[in-house]
């Protein structure tokens, strides 16, 4: 390998790790956002992601993609779509972190792969090898033991899941570069968020730009216009990343972020898991390693069928006439 693309290969990991790593570190973020309500938090999120991201595209001039999606209807319908989809993502993640369940929120990115495959079987009509259905069938007899730990459906988790694999489907079929998504969702959700935060100040429930002695100052408000920045910075990331390492590599990473998100839940919020849910996990994680494998399994396969396959001749030179 030339070290220009080892170069490039190593750039493209780390910049995999950054991205993911911040995702997995979120949970730390949302509780500094307190007192703020978890949808004050959403709305000042959706306001400032487009912000952050205009400013993105102001500074790499990039602007030539927004005349033509505008002549698609049914890509911007698609676009409307997401930014619904996404909205809900953010709205549970934020408050579930807030209100305790860190740990929850962690099941849900980790069981998104297999809700994932049951889509692609579900709406894309794709057929599954059998160690794909047998991790989905191991993921499905998880989410079972999980609601019995809970004592109810683990509905954030599912609910985070859902939510995502319906974003990434519909940016699937969008086809359009991470910040271009971004710039395209936010001022989707802009005009809504702003005047659901006009609504927070009128009737005296919003935080931003306000201080309480005792509880919260001007880095609340700052805090709050950072969260634009933040949800910027790791899809850039990630977008480095993906021009610059294997698809399968990026499959690994992904999930450093519910790793983290599991760690911070149980070492840093002491969030309880009793023997029940480490089973459920324990399931989880065993539908994931099935996956990972079957996926390098592929990948290798795929790899050993190219190099064995004849190298095409050129064809023979017809002859010189005069």
């Amino acid at each position: 390998m030339p070290d220009t693309t080892k170069q490039e290969s190593g750039q493209g990991l780390w910049y995999g790790v950054a991205a993911y790593g911040i995702w997995g570190l979120f949970p730390l973020f949302w509780p500094l956002l307190e007192p703020g309500a978890a949808d004050d938090i959403l709305a000042n999120r959706m306001v400032w992601s487009l912000v952050a991201v205009v400013l993105l595209l102001v500074a790499q001039r990039h602007w030539g993609w927004i005349r033509p999606l505008l002549r698609q209807p049914r890509r911007l319908a698609m676009l409307a779509a997401a930014a619904a989809v996404i909205s809900v993502n953010w709205g549970v993640y934020i408050w579930a972190v807030n209100a305790g369940h860190v740990v929850e929120t962690s099941l849900g990115y980790f069981i998104n792969p297999l809700v994932t495959i049951a889509f692609g079987v579900l709406v894309l009509k794709e057929r599954l090898r059998v160690a794909q259905w047998t991790a989905v069938g191991i993921g499905a007899a998880a989410v079972a033991v999980l609601t019995v730990a809970y004592g109810q459906l683990p509905w954030i988790a599912l609910t985070l899941a859902l939510s995502f694999a319906t974003y990434g489907l519909l940016k699937k079929t969008v086809g359009l570069s991470g910040v271009e998504s971004l710039a395209a969702e936010s001022a989707f959700m802009f005009p809504f968020a702003l005047a659901y935060l006009v609504y927070l100040e009128v009737s005296g429930h919003g935080t931003f730009g306000h201080t309480v002695a005792g509880s919260y100052g001007w880095g609340h408000s700052g805090l709050l216009m950072l969260s634009g920045v933040i949800t910027a910075i790791p899809l850039l990331c990630f977008g480095a990343a993906a021009i610059r390492v294997p698809l399968t590599v990026l499959g690994l990473l992904q999930y450093l972020a519910p790793v983290f998100q599991f760690l911070i839940g149980v070492a840093v919020f002491h969030e309880s898991m009793p023997t029940a849910r480490w089973a459920g996990f324990a399931l989880v994680w065993v539908a994931l390693a099935l996956l990972t494998w079957d996926a390098l399994r592929r990948v290798r396969a795929d790899r050993a069928e190219r190099a064995a396959a004849p190298v095409p001749q050129p064809a023979p030179a017809p002859a010189a006439t005069r």
